[in-house]
């Protein structure tokens, strides 16, 4: 259990350390592009070798796939409604280009209030890690108690979790939203992500394989859309060549992990 708090602990600073310099400091446009981009390499390496392997050995490729298919759906829809209520006055903002709206403005380093739209972009992507965070973690906890290691997906949490942080909190205080409310809420979260870990190393560890492989290919599908649908988008609308350099490397350094 020790372990597990440890690793919670580990992958979910990366929440508080991405607050505290998103809240205080401006990153350069490409410099928050190339970690956006390599924090999705790292996240393919752990969806298809922690998540969805795991998911088809303990539950066959039938509940694996369904269970992916609802995670990717669930984050979707989410990401979807997120969008929607950030637009002007809430309204659906079809055709008019202004969906993702403040999720890029504070991916490209510009205020909120600079753009088009001063929408909630730090409280969506903050859902938006959640979403994916929770099921991503007990996965972590399950690969303890399993004494598979799960140091790949530690790796992969943390480098997606600081530049999603970061971007999320530069959001909040370009809104207008207090350095300690930023601290505050995305420190929150990381608790709630560390509570995960501990229950997928606890009550959870003793599941049976045909119950565990539902969360880790949920995680795998919420982590799948979450790459479309969040971090390869924003990384490569400012990265330029830089961004498929920084996705490979992500992808090579997790895959050294898994195989440590």
């Amino acid at each position: 259990m020790t372990q597990a708090v440890l690793f919670g602990l580990l992958g979910s600073s990366a929440l508080v350390l991405g607050a505290l310099v998103g809240g205080r400091f401006q990153i350069p446009k490409k410099v928050l592009a190339a970690m956006l981009a390599f924090a999705a390499g790292a996240l393919i390496t752990a969806l298809a070798f922690e998540l969805f392997e795991d998911a088809h050995e303990q539950g066959g490729l039938w509940r694996a796939g369904l269970g992916l298919m609802v995670g990717a759906v669930v984050f979707t829809f989410i990401s979807a409604w997120l969008d929607r209520a950030a637009a002007p006055g809430g309204g659906d903002g079809a055709g008019d280009g202004s969906e993702k709206l403040d999720k890029e403005a504070a991916t490209e380093g510009e205020p909120a209030a600079a753009s088009s739209v001063k929408g909630a972009a730090g409280l969506a992507l903050l859902a938006a890690v959640t979403l994916d965070g929770v099921p991503e973690n007990v996965a972590l906890g399950v690969s303890l108690g399993g004494g598979t290691g799960g140091v790949a997906l530690l790796g992969a949490i943390f480098v997606s979790n600081f530049p999603e942080a970061l971007v999320g909190s530069a959001s909040m205080r370009a809104q207008g939203r207090s350095q300690g409310f930023v601290l505050l809420t995305w420190t929150s979260c990381a608790v709630l992500l560390t509570v995960a870990v501990v229950v997928g190393a606890g009550p959870l560890a003793s599941a049976e394989p045909e119950t565990l492989s539902l969360p880790l290919a949920f995680a795998a599908g919420a982590v799948l859309a979450s790459l479309a649908d969040t971090l390869m988008p924003e990384a490569y609308e400012e990265g330029g060549p830089t961004v498929a350099l920084a996705t490979a490397a992500g992808f090579v350094l997790s895959y050294l992990l898994a195989t440590l």
